[in-house]
C-alpha cells in the first residue's frame, strides 16, 4: 500500500489528526493503520462511555510533563469550533457534577464517535484495521511501515499509538517500544490518572469507605498540589479524581511521596476538638467507636479509634483522655498514608511519560527523523482528570496532522494557526 500520510493509531488523537491532515491537503492520500478491528475503542470507552471531551477551565496547571501543552491547545479549535460547529456534535457542560466538563448532549461517547467517522468519510481518509505496525523505516525521503501481512510506504507518517493506559483497548506501550529502539528518547513512564498504592497493613479495615475530603501530595515535607473531592479507600489504594490527579506525582518523587488526607475540611481543629469533648460528655456510658459514629461510617470510625488512639472500640468513651482527642483531632485533619506505588496500567487513565520535549519541534515533528510527527498520549504531556487529556488528544492531533499536510507542499510548517 502506499499514501501520502498515514496516521499509526485510530484513536482519538489519531482521527483527529486524519482529519486535520485531510483538511488541510484535500488532494493527499491519509491513510489511519489501526491494529484493532475498529478505530474509536478507547474513545468508547472514556468517560465511563459518556465521553468527558473537554473542560472549559484549561490551564497550565491542568497539564504535566516537559512538553508546553497549552501552547498548542491555544493554537487549535476549542471544543465548540471542532465538536458544534464542524462535526456537528451538541454539547453541554457541567454533566456528571464535574464542573467545568464538557460532555455531548446524547450523554454517550458513540455520539462523537460516529461524528469523527462521518466526517473522515466524507473526507475521502482510508481507514485499515487490523494492521499493527511492527517496524517503522526511514528510506528516501519517506517511510515504509511493516505491519504483519506487508507494508505500506507514505511520505509523512503520524504516530498516535498512546502509551501504556488501559491495554485492554490496544494502548499496550509496544509504539513507544519501536520508537526507543529508533533513538527517540522518552521520559520516565508511570500510570497517571489512577490510584495510588499504599501498604495494605495501613488500609486494613476500610475498604468500600468514601469520604468527601481534601487531599495533599508532600514530598520531604514540602506541599506539592491539593486536591479536593471524594477519596476512596480499598485494599491496597487510595483512588477518587482528586487522587488521580495526584499520580503524575509519582514520575517524579517514586519512594519520597506521601499523601495527607483532611477527613473533615469544614472544620478547624479547634472545632473538631470542641465537637468530640462535647460527644465524649453526651455518650458518656457508651464504647469508644460511638465517639465518632455520628461523624463517619462505622469502618472508618472504627480504624480511626484502632489505628490512631491504639485502643480496641469496645472500650469505655471514658478511656479516651483530653489528649487522645487532640491526637484524633490532627489525624482527622491531616491522615498520613506513604505512596509506595502506582495501580497497575489497566486502572490508569493516562501516560506519565513518554516522547520528550526535546526530541520535537513546535510541530511536532521529529528532531531525527523528518517527516515524522508524534500526537496524543504517546508524548510527555498528562492532563488531569475531568476532559482534559481527550483536549490534549484533540488539540495535538489537529496540530500534528495539519503541519504533516502544510510540509508536503513546504507550508509554514506549524508556524501560526
Amino acid at each position: 500500500m502506499k499514501a501520502d500520510i498515514v496516521v499509526i493509531g485510530g484513536g482519538a488523537s489519531g482521527l483527529a489528526a486524519a482529519m486535520a491532515a485531510k483538511e488541510t491537503a484535500p488532494g493527499a492520500s491519509v491513510l489511519i493503520a489501526e491494529k484493532l478491528p475498529r478505530t474509536g475503542k478507547k474513545l468508547i470507552a472514556t468517560g465511563n462511555g459518556k465521553c468527558n471531551l473537554s473542560n472549559n477551565s484549561l490551564g497550565k496547571r491542568n497539564f504535566h510533563g516537559s512538553i508546553d501543552a497549552m501552547s498548542i491547545i491555544s493554537r487549535t479549535p476549542d471544543w465548540h469550533e471542532l465538536f458544534d460547529e464542524k462535526l456537528g456534535v451538541a454539547c453541554v457542560t457541567g454533566s456528571e457534577g464535574r464542573e467545568g466538563g464538557v460532555y455531548p448532549r446524547s450523554n454517550s461517547s458513540t455520539t462523537v464517535l460516529n461524528a469523527l467517522r462521518l466526517r473522515l468519510s466524507s473526507l475521502g481518509v482510508i481507514e485499515q484495521c487490523e494492521c499493527e505496525i511492527t517496524e517503522i523505516k526511514s528510506s528516501n525521503g519517506g517511510f515504509t511501515l511493516v505491519y504483519y501481512g506487508g507494508e505500506i510506504v507514505c511520505r509523512k507518517v503520524i504516530i498516535a499509538a498512546g502509551g501504556y493506559a488501559a491495554p485492554s483497548f490496544g494502548t499496550d506501550g509496544g509504539m513507544l517500544r519501536i520508537i526507543k529502539n529508533m533513538g527517540i528518547k522518552s521520559e520516565k513512564i508511570c500510570p497517571a490518572v489512577a490510584p495510588l498504592r499504599v501498604s495494605p497493613d495501613r488500609l486494613k479495615g476500610l475498604k468500600g469507605v468514601r469520604i468527601k475530603g481534601e487531599i495533599a501530595a508532600f514530598s520531604d515535607g514540602r506541599e506539592l498540589r491539593r486536591e479536593k473531592g471524594e477519596i476512596q479507600f480499598n485494599e491496597n489504594n487510595v483512588s477518587g479524581i482528586c487522587v488521580f490527579n495526584l499520580a503524575y506525582l509519582f514520575q517524579q518523587y517514586e519512594g519520597r511521596l506521601t499523601l495527607r488526607a483532611d477527613l473533615a475540611p469544614d472544620m478547624t481543629t479547634d472545632e473538631l476538638g470542641a465537637y468530640f469533648h462535647r460527644l465524649r460528655s453526651d455518650r458518656c456510658g457508651f464504647t469508644a467507636e460511638e465517639l465518632l459514629s455520628g461523624f463517619f461510617v462505622k469502618n472508618l470510625a472504627v480504624w480511626l479509634i484502632r489505628n490512631v488512639l491504639g485502643k480496641s472500640p469496645s472500650e469505655p468513651i471514658d478511656s479516651i483522655n483530653d489528649k487522645d482527642i487532640e491526637h484524633l483531632c490532627r489525624a482527622v485533619k491531616s491522615l498520613e498514608l506513604e505512596v509506595t506505588g502506582c495501580s497497575p496500567w489497566q486502572n490508569a487513565q493516562s501516560t506519565m511519560g513518554g516522547i520528550s520535549a526535546n526530541q520535537v519541534t513546535d510541530s511536532l515533528e521529529s528532531v531525527k527523523y523528518g517527516g515524522m510527527y508524534f500526537c496524543g498520549e504517546i508524548l510527555d504531556v498528562a492532563g488531569d482528570c475531568g476532559g482534559y487529556n481527550l483536549q490534549w488528544a484533540w488539540s495535538s492531533g489537529i496540530w500534528a496532522g495539519k503541519n504533516a499536510a502544510l510540509s508536503l507542499k513546504g507550508g509554514n510548517n506549524g508556524k501560526g494557526r
